[in-house]
């Protein structure tokens, strides 16, 4: 789902300035937004999932684990794991800190790449109350980005997930039947706001501009909060 979100994205730009730096994407932050928006705020919630199940009880056959409530649980259920790709809403934003904080000072030349895994340990057992020492493969041998070149990528991840809530919000405002539309498996209206607000427009304004044109304001976090609030507490 996270990749289908981008994949959305991408396949909506406007093919009219086609070659043009304004038929780009916007930035990172507004990519991972339509990512994360697909990945978390849709496909995590309650009236997606239980329109999935049957499609997975299909493929694997009817047990107890598909129950629909313990299905809904499973893929809502917060526990800080070791993989960033595989941590839940809530402990995803200590994953990007602590790559932040990382890479910042490796850049800032106060740190050496042979201080990273002892760091990475360290800062694990901080924030998330895990052992990574000498597991370079689940600690800080896990993401392509610093050997792809992509320092100061991680933190777009949580931008975009402040942003995806703030949008969610704003189409629930938009479109009152949302919930029920996804509940019919009717994605369709939510595809539509997304066009025609975040997609059609590339990068014709500043990402605070089309933000702000969007949803009525610029970032605000305390949609992210809320809906953290709303899904698990």
């Amino acid at each position: 789902m996270h990749e289908t979100g981008h994949a959305r994205y991408e396949q909506n730009l406007p093919r009219e300035w086609l070659g043009q730096p304004v038929a780009q994407a916007r930035s990172t932050a507004i990519h991972e937004s339509q990512s994360l928006l697909f990945e978390m705020q849709l496909a995590r919630g309650s009236d997606f999932l239980k329109i999935l199940r049957p499609l997975v009880v299909k493929q694997f056959g009817e047990q107890p684990a598909l129950e629909e409530g313990n299905f809904i649980r499973l893929n809502q259920r917060v526990k800080p794991g070791l993989i960033r790709v595989d941590a839940d809403e809530v402990s995803y934003p200590a994953h990007v800190i602590l790559r932040y904080e990382i890479e910042k000072a490796l850049v800032e030349g106060e740190i050496e790449v042979e201080d990273i895994p002892a760091l990475w340990g360290e800062k694990m057992h901080g924030y998330l109350g895990l052992d990574t020492i000498g597991n370079y493969r689940n600690g800080c041998m896990q993401d392509i980005h610093w050997t792809d070149g992509a320092f100061g990528y991680f933190p777009t991840y949580t931008l975009g997930a402040m942003y995806a809530a703030q949008l969610f919000h704003s189409v629930r405002k938009a479109l009152p039947t949302l919930d029920s539309d996804i509940a019919e498996g009717n994605l369709n209206p939510l595809f539509q706001w997304l066009k025609q607000n975040i997609w059609r427009h590339g990068s014709r304004f500043p990402t605070n501009t089309l933000i702000a044109n969007a949803t009525g304001e610029a970032l605000n976090p305390d949609y992210f909060r809320k809906h953290l609030e709303s899904r698990y507490l």
